[in-house]
């Protein structure tokens, strides 16, 4: 569509029934993605003047509810899709190469004569050119594209904005040079393929799944090329709750090792009984055997393998009480995973400063002023960064308040559920 159309739609609040769907119904959130959109736009064609065709598309950042370090040994999870998204204003061409500017960030360009992995490549143009390797190996040619990017999902804000980068990139590129045939489970896949080979990082197939998919959703990825996917609904403040997330700021410098360690240490468990997962093994196995295993494993690495097995029923068991309306059992099992994750899974801070608890100060500072009327979790990988809290409607301005006094301004955010993955904007 002619860019100066697309402004005229906007303008004339065209977009509006989407935008509801996908942010909210208050009028100043309505009013903020109306100039978002539009200063997106405007953005686009000063960058790109030559440009007149374009195309807009949105991805949602996830929040992980259950399941934590579950889904890289093929369990199950419990996420949803949120409001909070990045969005793309594309136009495609054939000249060969992609350029890309994101808000914030310098600009950059990949050349599609080169699909190679390079080592120690930038993680934006790494991410764009393993997507586009992951499309031509399914045999779909992309010519070309200029694309600008604004996001709502901030790095290290634990609702991962990189697998909100990659879905946008895979719907747009299945949109336009795939017709549509790829879908959104393999987009979710071809995402976690340039993330592991192209960026380096060993992550599982949650995030990408979970954007790319939308909604609130169930997933058993015992079987990963074929996923057990399950959609369905749940209004959170109907049961009287809201969901919020606070950033508590801590850094994520070199925290690497440690998010591999989970892995390698679970892995390391795994291989004693002649599998690669845990998801593979027996835990009354494991139990039966765990003199044996101390002689080949770490302690550390039996009892994150412990967390493994509880939390991924529990996973299971969240999602059924959620479609069973038995919010109280819910809440009880959100305090059952996050304890696992303090005790078990150790990955509320970093060994290698362990002085830095934010996350530890997140969660005392919630389980205080929710008593025993919420629950609150470590978010995501952990070891700095969020924490995820089920808050009563009546104490959420509180709440919120207390948890921006202690960690800073915006640092507590309400998440809506997003009922749709990545899709692109259209009227």
């Amino acid at each position: 569509m002619q860019i100066d159309a697309v402004i005229q739609n906007i303008e004339k609040d065209a977009f509006l029934p989407l935008f509801r769907q996908l942010y909210s119904d208050e009028e100043r959130e309505l009013t903020r993605q109306k100039n978002r959109y539009g200063k997106a736009i405007d953005s686009f064609r000063k960058i790109y003047p030559k440009r007149e065709e374009i195309q807009i598309f949105s991805a949602s950042g996830r929040t992980e509810i259950g399941g934590n370090h579950t889904d890289h040994q093929h369990g199950c999870v419990l996420a949803a899709a949120v409001h909070l998204d990045s969005i793309g204003v594309v136009s495609f061409h054939n000249d060969g190469v992609i350029r890309v500017k994101s808000e914030g960030y310098d600009a950059f360009s990949v050349s599609l004569s080169d699909l190679n992995v390079h080592s120690g490549e930038p993680g934006s143009a790494a991410i764009v050119r393993g997507v586009v390797a992951g499309f031509q190996k399914k045999g779909i040619l992309v010519e070309g594209f200029d694309l600008y990017c604004t996001s709502d999902v901030l790095s290290g804000s634990g609702i991962s904005s990189s697998a909100a980068f990659e879905t946008l990139l895979g719907t747009m590129i299945d949109g336009f040079y795939g017709k549509g045939q790829v879908g959104a489970v393999e987009i979710a896949k071809i995402g976690q393929f340039a993330e592991n080979v192209y960026f380096g990082k060993q992550s599982g197939l949650m995030d990408q799944m979970v954007s790319s998919v939308g909604g609130l959703v169930s997933i058993d990825f015992r079987d990963t090329e074929n996923p057990k996917i399950e959609n369905f609904q749940f209004d959170f403040e109907k049961a009287g709750y809201c969901i919020c997330l606070t950033d508590t700021k801590g850094s994520h410098a070199d925290l690497t090792a440690d998010y591999v360690a989970i892995r390698t240490e679970m892995e390391s468990v795994a291989n004693e009984f002649g599998a690669s997962f845990l998801r593979d093994v027996s835990e009354t196995e494991f139990y039966k055997n765990l003199p044996k295993l101390r002689e080949a494993c770490s302690d550390r690495a039996l009892v994150r393998s412990a967390h493994f097995f509880d939390e991924n029923k529990r996973a299971v068991l969240e999602a059924e009480a959620l479609k069973q309306n038995d919010f109280d059992t819910f809440l009880k099992l959100v305090r059952q995973s996050g304890a696992s994750s303090e005790t078990l899974l150790q990955n509320l801070y970093t060994c290698k400063n362990p002085i830095s608890q934010e996350i530890p100060l997140a969660l005392m500072l919630s389980r205080r002023l929710l008593g025993s009327s919420g629950a609150a979790r470590v978010h995501g990988g952990g070891f700095a960064g969020t924490i995820q809290a089920f808050v009563p409607l009546e104490k959420r301005s509180a709440y919120i308040a207390e948890m921006n006094r202690i960690f800073g301004d915006g640092s507590c955010i309400e998440l809506r559920i997003r009922p749709v993955g990545g899709m692109e904007i259209t009227i």
